[in-house]
């Protein structure tokens, strides 16, 4: 009887030592094959059936759920299995580890690979998945693994989970895997101190959150909507009073989420006319980053004019690095200004560029109140500590208000800040433009 060429290819390598070489040589092997697992595979974007060939007794010593399906009471008989809850290369890999002990995870299968790893009742396997997932886990992606983590009851894993989003929760809300989460992991999130975000970004999340499921739901995306779709639990766990009075009324009214009364009563907290507000927190979360206001001018003045040439930059360091929120400006009391805001490093590159048309508003300061307007920065603007980076403003409208008594060194909640004059610019350390950075510490 002569021997056929897989035959030969094994006895030729008889001279492998272990048990773990001879079942790496007949994995996805047809020698001595007597079963054979039908799935899907995917090339060139068509779907097409596959089949993997393996060995019901290495299958079987190794899953009790391969040992049921193959020598239990109700064994399978037939020698072609459809595997219809995974692909093809998910299931190799699966059985990539069953004849070597060997797997190769990455992003695009790990998550399945877990499944399958579950399924045949294989922890080896599982732990292999959920370590590579915590080693890969961030922002980006943790609404990914979070579910299943709570799914398949890995206490660690899911507590890793939790930890990542508590760190970088403004990150995490605006991943695509965040309007895909359920609705009990949305309650358990909006419901927790230790969120590292602003109150308003939470809930441009949870807005869109409440979008996408309208979409699903095949329902209007209109406030009463999202309402009912959201719950009291949800809602009442926003901490609108901590927002500020602008942001809450340029994101939050228009979303039309709230009922009047609770716009009503917001409106008049925000006006000191309520001390309290009704039904909603006005603790900030202590895990949120503080927008910190820095005011680097003693006193102020009416009359500073903007024409053509005239210059508004300033030179700015720390000794810690922050994240520049905003640039708040002068103006005069209701007036227009046309603005253009650019941040650039020490090398002149610019970091940041914000135009458009803005309309002053009487600002509240500890060192006095003043007519001016924010330039808002989304994302902020990281500044290294100990690095130089100027502050440029191009401003057209009528004569604003002015900082005057400022000084080169400013320390302010723990960080110290430096000014220096920019070569040409009417704006200085001690007068002019810039009157306050709205800041976090990273």
């Amino acid at each position: 009887m002569s021997l056929d060429v897989a035959s030969k290819d094994y006895w030729s390598e008889i001279s492998r030592c272990t048990i773990r070489e001879r079942c790496q040589f007949v994995f996805n092997n047809h020698l001595l094959s007597d079963v054979k697992f039908v799935v899907r595979g995917s090339e060139g974007g068509s779907e097409s059936m596959k089949k993997i060939p393996a060995h019901k007794f290495l299958l079987a010593i190794s899953s009790p759920v391969f040992y049921a399906m193959f020598y239990g009471e109700l064994a399978e008989k037939k020698d072609l299995i459809d595997i219809s809850d995974c692909d093809h290369k998910s299931l190799l890999e699966l059985f990539r580890f069953l004849y070597s002990d060997e797997v190769n995870l990455n992003a695009d299968n790990v998550m399945q690979v877990w499944y399958l790893a579950k399924k045949y009742m294989l922890p080896s396997l599982a732990d292999k998945c959920s370590e590579f997932l915590r080693q890969n886990l961030a922002a980006s992606n943790v609404f990914h693994v979070l579910p299943d983590a709570h799914k398949y009851d890995e206490k660690d894993l899911e507590n890793y989970c939790w930890e990542v989003i508590d760190k970088e929760t403004d990150e995490a809300v605006k991943s695509d895997g965040f309007v895909t989460i359920e609705k009990s992991v949305l309650e358990e999130l909006v419901e927790r101190d230790s969120l590292n975000v602003r109150e308003v970004e939470l809930f441009k999340a949870v807005n869109s959150w409440a979008t996408k499921e309208c979409e699903k739901q095949g329902l209007a995306a209109e406030g009463s909507v999202k309402r009912r779709i959201l719950g009291e639990r949800i809602v009442k766990a926003i901490r609108f009073p901590v927002m500020e009075l602008q942001e809450f009324a340029d994101v939050v009214l228009d979303c039309d989420i709230l009922t009047k009364k609770e716009l009503f009563d917001l409106v008049k907290y925000f006006s000191s006319v309520l001390k309290f507000p009704i039904g909603f927190c006005e603790a900030t979360r202590p895990g949120s980053p503080q927008r910190i206001k820095m005011s680097r001018f003693a006193s102020k003045g009416k009359g500073w004019h903007y024409s053509a040439g005239r210059r508004n930059s300033i030179v700015v360091s720390a000794d810690k690095t922050i994240k520049l929120h905003a640039v708040r400006l002068f103006g005069s009391k209701n007036k227009e200004y046309s603005v253009t805001l650019q941040i650039t490093d020490s090398n002149g590159v610019a970091l940041a560029t914000k135009t458009g048309m803005f309309v002053s508003e009487l600002i509240q300061c500890e060192r006095g109140d003043y007519p001016g307007f924010d330039i808002a920065f989304e994302p902020p603007v990281a500044l290294q500590a100990g690095i130089q980076y100027s502050l440029e403003a191009s401003i057209s409208g009528s004569p604003s208000w002015y900082g005057r008594d400022g000084l080169p060194r400013v320390a302010h909640a723990g960080v110290t800040f430096f000014f220096a004059n920019k070569s040409g610019a009417d704006t200085t350390f001690s007068a002019g433009q810039f009157p306050e950075l709205l800041f976090t510490v990273c």
